[in-house]
């Protein structure tokens, strides 16, 4: 998968559903096995590199979520006491 990106593993750039859809593939190969030590190193390296992608976009969303619950609360406080 070629994408422009600024760091080494490749993974700066990546949107969640890219990163989600390579490591699928990446566990996929994994699991299938019949590749060298080496390839399988860098294989699980990349999965690293991609969960960690998936984990960044999923805390966001997940303070983003928190962050317009909290404020709609606060509207409906204030409404309450108006």
């Amino acid at each position: 998968m070629a994408t422009t990106t600024t760091d080494a593993g490749g993974t700066d750039a990546l949107g969640y559903e890219q990163a989600r859809d390579e490591l699928i593939d990446v566990v996929r190969r994994l699991e299938a096995g019949g590749t060298t030590l080496e390839e399988s190193l860098a294989l699980w390296e990349r999965g690293e590199a991609l969960a960690k992608v998936c984990r960044r976009w999923l805390d966001g969303a997940r303070a983003r979520l928190d962050a317009a619950l909290a404020e709609e609360e606060a509207e409906e406080a204030a409404e309450d006491k108006g």
